[in-house]
């Protein structure tokens, strides 16, 4: 065939194109179709010059468009070329364009390929822990730049034994390409250590490490993006030890498990449930402890959820299979600190502990803390985005004309840089309340910007002033700044995720966020665009006597919710339900009844802390939400009453008021109705008063699309209860990709900022 007969076209394509195999793949698609050409990685995507009969490329460009399973494709062009008469198919080096687009995939899950070779004695990868291929491996926390090639990833250093190059350079070997190869040869080495640091020379490392967690001692096991502390799941002694050096008094424990078949015996497992568990991110997965579950209720105190995660890389299934029973699995730090991830670093940090570390030579280029996901309405919801997400971009219904740096907000932060189509929420940072967080979001954000080679022209934050997220916005030198009401970046945020550009009503229920008003909104009802929002109802304050010291004592909100229910003369069996010093009790009650200065909180967090606080005799919180929690997992999902409310439309904006709620609620207590029944009519009264809301302002607006946001919005009961209260007539949207809390909201601040610089 002459040149003459023949075509040409270049096929660009962007998305999560590298490190999926993706180039051996469109080899092979080229092979069968009977086209030559060429494919390679740029920083924009990978692109493709094919040549061939017009049959022949159409059969190659369709091929192309039902990609490998790890694989995601978020734009798909091509062009005619002139015809070239070349010999083959090739995978040619990687150049850099001018589009300076991430593309890689996230850290992927081990396959089932390689976890079967590292325990196949036969297999010159038997027990290596660094074990991978085109289909799993690190990803994002070993690159160092783009394009998405060996010698810009951490792997750099090791250079390949001939055996895994032949591999590499082998079309037809499912490590083609696959940039961590390596092999026992040539690879990353572990190491053990004792709790100085000093190197010790066991055997085999990862033998060391689980007979120390059999002897009840804590292990610091660097993993793809951090170390984790590991000690027996099954011991009371080794979680309690964990706990008081980790200074984490009763903030669940993340519990790694062998397969899917040990996660059966420990929990009801749903289908949903079981995919998520089993799914390529591994993130750790929120579900229901079993009726015989064995493990200690110390994991997770007054709590029946587990966290429960499978291992996600080659090392942990070995040191699972060698210790021989559940480990907890949590992040390597002292509470509220970021999780350790450079080797001195961790030494230094986790001296007081870690009895032992379990380390290795490859190093980790970011950061990247464990995902949290839990099933809500049949559904994955992502409750904290990091590895295995990240750097999955989000893609916009409008451009960002002007690249964006959204600062996040100050508990469960993450940043998001847009420009284009794409906004990449960054992982998971933590709670911005201490210095070393704060230097992980600094690092972080520089780590991003050079990844992505993207340069932001505005700022976005939020507008609460004290957030040090927001003072490290202020400080930044771009001219353009723009501060953002935070309940209109949850509700623009969950706008984003569904590609839903046009006004929507907007239902954002948090604990705490800063008003336009002076008070703290957290309970609001909007109709929002991108650019602007107005809000049509909200909750009655209620008054946080101690401001944040109000938040780890609920009690002070319990207190505060019966003088304003009774008027100030709270009955005496009421007050006896206070588990506090009768002083304490007395003065903040004083202060309440002289309406001594105290900030107003709107927020339905803040219902659920108090209303939790009082009725099940807990009056102080050890985290942050963990009183709204037990609230609502002691909630009988049989019971279908709620309360009286009222909807106050004499004020500036039409005020839920939950009053008699309180009111009725204390008699149901006084006759000896369970807790169980009190705090599922709570649930019901507030879906029944978010339902009446919406469809109170619906004749108004019009029927508009509803999304729900908020840190409220992790709760599946006050979730689906609302979904199935406002249909057949309306669908509430419901964030699955990106929290629902406040690490969702860099995303709605990015967009947002856009839609104002327009």
């Amino acid at each position: 065939m002459g040149v003459a007969q023949m075509e040409g076209r270049r096929i660009r394509i962007q998305g999560t194109v590298q490190g999926v195999g993706f180039r051996p793949w469109v080899y092979r698609m080229a092979h069968s179709a009977g086209v030559t050409g060429r494919v390679r990685n740029d920083s924009a995507g990978v692109t493709i010059e094919a040549f061939g009969e017009q049959d022949a490329l159409a059969r190659f460009v369709d091929a192309l468009k039902n990609p490998p399973a790890a694989a995601r494709i978020l734009a798909f062009d091509q062009s005619a070329i002139a015809a070239e008469a070349a010999p083959d198919f090739e995978i040619v080096a990687s150049e850099r364009t001018c589009d300076h687009v991430v593309s890689i995939p996230p850290d992927l899950a081990t396959c089932p390929e390689c976890t079967a070779e590292i325990f196949d004695p036969a297999n010159r990868r038997f027990r290596y822990p660094f074990t991978n291929c085109t289909n799993c491996g690190p990803r994002f926390t070993i690159a160092t730049d783009i394009p998405y090639d060996r010698p810009a990833t951490t792997m750099a250093p090791f250079e390949m034994c001939p055996a895994c190059r032949r591999e590499y350079e082998d079309a037809a070997d499912r490590r083609f390409h696959a940039q961590p190869n390596a092999c026992p040869v040539c690879g990353p080495r572990l190491a053990f250590h004792g709790p100085d640091g000093t190197r010790l020379t066991p055997d085999d490392p990862i033998a060391a490490a689980a007979r120390a967690i059999s002897h009840g001692l804590i292990v610091a096991v660097k993993g793809i993006g951090g170390f984790h502390l590991a000690c027996d799941a099954t011991s009371e002694f080794a979680v309690r030890r964990l706990r008081e050096r980790k200074h984490r008094d009763e903030k669940p424990l993340a519990v790694m498990v062998r397969d899917l078949a040990e996660a059966e015996t420990l929990a009801v497992l749903s289908d949903v449930e079981r995919a998520l568990l089993t799914s390529a991110e591994r993130p750790i997965v929120l579900v229901e402890r079993s009726a015989e579950c064995s493990l200690p209720s110390g994991l997770a105190p007054h709590n029946r959820m587990l966290g429960l995660f499978l291992p996600y890389s080659p090392l942990h299934h070995l040191l699972l299979a060698d210790a021989g029973r559940p480990l907890v699995m949590t992040s390597a730090n002292l509470s509220d600190e970021p999780i350790a991830f450079m080797d001195d670093e961790a030494i230094h940090r986790l001296v007081r502990i870690a009895d032992c570390f379990l380390m290795h030579d490859r190093r980790i280029e970011t950061r990247c803390d464990d995902s949290v996901v839990t099933v809500i309405g049949g559904e994955g919801a992502v409750l904290r985005r990091s590895r295995g997400y990240v750097p999955r971009a989000i893609r916009t219904p409008r451009p960002i004309a002007r690249p964006v740096l959204a600062c996040g907000g100050l508990l469960k932060n993450t940043f998001c840089l847009a420009q284009g189509h794409d906004a990449w929420v960054g992982p998971h940072i933590g709670d911005l309340e201490n210095l070393e967080t704060y230097d992980s979001y600094v690092q972080s954000i520089a780590r991003m910007q050079r990844f992505l080679a993207l340069q932001p022209e505005v700022i976005a934050y939020d507008m609460h002033p004290d957030y040090l997220s927001s003072r490290y916005a202020k400080r930044q030198p771009q001219s353009t700044k723009i501060a953002v009401q935070h309940h209109h970046a949850h509700v623009v945020s969950a706008m984003t995720e569904h590609g839903i550009d046009e006004p929507a009503i907007g239902i954002a229920y948090d604990g705490t966020g800063f008003g336009t008003d002076g008070t703290l909104w957290g309970g609001e009802i909007m109709v929002a665009t991108p650019a602007s929002f107005r809000r049509v109802a909200t909750f009655r304050p209620i008054a946080l006597v101690g401001g944040d010291r109000a938040i780890r004592e609920p009690w002070r909100i319990a207190l505060a919710l019966a003088v304003d229910a009774f008027d100030g003369n709270v009955p005496g069996d009421v007050l006896a339900l206070f588990d506090v010093d009768d002083r304490d009790r007395t003065f903040v009650g004083k202060l309440l009844a002289g309406r001594f200065p105290a900030p107003l909180a709107r927020g339905v967090g803040r219902y659920f802390d108090g209303f939790g606080a009082l009725f099940l005799r807990r009056p102080r919180s050890a985290f942050e939400g963990q009183i709204a929690l037990e609230w609502t997992q002691v909630a009988d999902p049989r019971v279908s009453r709620s309360y009286r409310f009222t909807i106050d439309t004499t004020t500036a904006c039409p005020e839920i008021d939950v009053r008699l709620a309180f009111q009725d609620a204390v008699v149901d207590l006084a006759r000896g109705e369970p807790v169980a029944s009190i705090a599922a009519a709570f649930h019901n009264t507030l879906t029944e008063a978010t339902a009446a809301a919406v469809r109170r302002i619906v004749p108004s607006v019009g029927a508009l699309p509803i999304v729900a946001s908020g840190g409220c919005f992790q709760n599946a009961r006050l979730a689906e209860s609302l979904c199935a209260a406002l249909a057949p007539e309306h669908r509430v949207w419901l964030q699955r990709q990106v929290p629902p809390g406040d690490g969702g909201i860099s995303l709605g601040q990015a967009v947002i900022a856009s839609a104002l610089c327009a």
